[in-house]
């Protein structure tokens, strides 16, 4: 009986399955819609009423299997994944080796040992660098090895475990709502719109300040509250249990960070800075910055020096996927040798790392097959004149809001925020065209729904592990986050709606 009843169990499919049954929804589709192409410019952006009707192309069973191939390295319709699939692996190389050190662990730890006795202070701090953590590099999974640390720190001081959770939690997602550079999210969505990752940067630093510092205030709210009169705690029931599976006698911080760990900080850091200032437009910025192109250009003109860099080299704001990826494999590099780390030690953390991220990787490969086939099929004009027709009357304050409802339910769907963006930003860009919407707000209204999405999806993995770990049911879970779920849902629409008008 107890087989039977595991037999009917039902689980959420996979990413890849989910996947690839939107690339044969979309494959019998191409046997239904009409085919139709539009005129494009010489940069390849479409030029609205230009559609015109062509011979039906259906797409059958050897094109669903070959889609995810071409998603990869791309047709002559569709650019390949290709480039931002290197990027993912290298980034989770460069991930593995940061990880190696136990550099960011240990800077965590040491944090909260610094804040020992000044715990209300400690919020704001880790909840900032959890949101740069999920801002920067998509920080989720990386959570789970905190909630050990700081529930007995937060239940010892007169918190609780949902706090300590939520400096986690909340902060790592929200930092992933306002993603800035995200390779993940940002990265994925803008490459699949042939746009820079730094394209509306700008507006999501903006965002960031903004959803952080509204999280902080309502966590802090919470646990001053709890402080005050225990009863107050969504989990009290549990409180007198909890004192004592998370005694922090059983669970003493004695971590210092040693001087090779905080030069691994250092230039983890400043791998991103740089990351960032290449990918801002400085140019093109209002008076125009040149000094990277001139210093760039100077540089490639002095003997040897030249040479031993390399000719090649592309001034800071005009960087791309090559550029950013060629930088996380030098850094790499660096912090092997500045950690003094074995070879094969390295090998085996950058290889370990990129193994973690390979499905993601593969993810988009499959994601991106949706728009091979559309493309292949030519139905992918015809649902963009639909749009057109249909989107001609709305403004674009309304599209942007309707864009971010959108990928609420979507999110729900792709749980994959990389599989989510290859699969649906070839549609969702150009229509935002037609009402007047920049691609990169487009964007940011994707991340901010996939974000918002993450904090309470009980089908993320990192949700209910942390609610595991400190023994939290998501229904009180849900109870104590409603509000700034709502607060967080106004504001991301207000911001959005806002900037279509900058």
């Amino acid at each position: 009986m107890d087989t039977l009843k595991q037999r009917k169990k039902w689980s959420m499919p996979s990413a890849f399955t989910i996947l690839f049954f939107l690339i044969i929804f979309v494959a019998i589709l191409t046997w239904l819609i009409p085919s139709g192409q539009y005129n494009t410019d010489k940069a390849g952006n479409i030029i609205a009423g230009t559609y015109k009707s062509l011979p039906a192309h259906p797409q059958g069973l050897w094109d669903i299997f070959k889609a995810p191939i071409e998603g990869m390295v791309g047709t002559s319709t569709t650019e390949g994944s290709i480039s931002v699939s290197l990027f993912i692996l290298v980034i989770g190389g460069f991930l593995g080796v940061v990880n190696k050190t136990r550099a960011l662990d240990d800077g965590i730890s040491t944090t909260v040992k610094k804040f020992a006795g000044k715990e209300m202070i400690m919020i704001p701090v880790l909840m900032i660098l959890f949101a740069i953590g999920g801002s920067t590099y998509g920080m989720g999974e990386e959570t789970i090895a905190f909630y050990p640390i700081l529930i007995p720190v937060m239940i010892s001081v007169g918190f609780d475990s949902i706090t300590a959770i939520s400096i986690a939690l909340i902060g790592s997602q929200v930092g992933c709502l306002a993603s800035t550079v995200n390779p993940f999210a940002t990265g994925v969505a803008s490459q699949t719109l042939n746009i820079s990752p730094g394209d509306g940067l700008l507006s999501r630093v903006v965002l960031l300040v903004l959803v952080t510092a509204i999280s902080i205030g309502y966590v802090m709210y919470y646990a001053k509250k709890v402080k005050n009169d225990p009863k107050k705690s969504y989990v009290y029931d549990r409180r007198e249990q909890d004192m004592k599976e998370f005694s922090i006698s059983d669970s003493e911080i004695d971590v210092n960070l040693s001087k090779n760990q905080k030069w691994v900080l250092v230039l983890f850091l400043l791998s991103f800075v740089i990351m960032i200032a290449g990918l801002i437009p400085w140019t093109s910025l209002n008076p125009g910055w040149t000094v990277f192109e001139t210093t760039t250009k100077n540089i490639s003109k002095v003997p040897f020096l030249g040479n031993f860099i390399g000719h090649d080299v592309a001034p800071l704001g005009t960087w791309y996927f090559t550029e950013i990826t060629t930088l996380f494999l030098i850094m790499s590099v660096v912090i092997m040798f500045v950690y003094h780390m074995k070879e094969s030690t390295f090998i085996d953390a950058f290889i370990g790392g990129m193994n973690d991220f390979l499905s993601v990787a593969i993810i988009v490969a499959v994601a991106r097959g949706i728009q091979v086939v559309m493309n292949n099929g030519f139905i992918t004009a015809t649902v963009l004149h639909a749009g057109e027709q249909g989107l001609s009357h709305l403004s674009s304050g309304i599209f942007i809001t309707l864009t971010y409802i959108f990928y609420i339910p979507m999110s729900f769907l792709i749980p994959s925020t990389s599989g989510l963006a290859a699969a649906t930003m070839g549609i969702m860009g150009p229509l935002g065209k037609f009402s007047n919407v920049s691609p990169s707000l487009v964007v940011t209204a994707y991340q901010a729904a996939s974000g918002w999405v993450n904090v309470i999806t009980p089908t993320s993995g990192v949700v209910m592990g942390a609610l595991a770990i400190g023994h939290v049911d998501i229904v009180k879970w849900w109870k104590y986050i409603w509000k700034l779920m709502i607060i967080l849902f106004v504001v991301s629409i207000l911001f959005l709606v806002i900037c279509t008008y900058i």
